[in-house]
């Protein structure tokens, strides 16, 4: 079957999470910068947790 009942790992999970942020905070760039460079800062964070899986 297509893997659609298995559960996703954890660095599944943060990776998906890391690419939503990256694209919220793209879309933001050209509106609002400050909500952007926050955005930058959490997916920043996220990264790191991936990293130290």
């Amino acid at each position: 079957m297509l893997n659609l009942f298995k559960p996703k790992s954890e660095k599944e999970k943060l990776e998906k999470k890391y690419k939503d942020l990256l694209s919220k905070a793209h879309k933001l760039s050209h509106s609002d910068r400050k909500a952007s460079d926050q955005k930058m800062f959490e997916a920043d964070e996220v990264l790191k947790r991936i990293e130290a899986l």
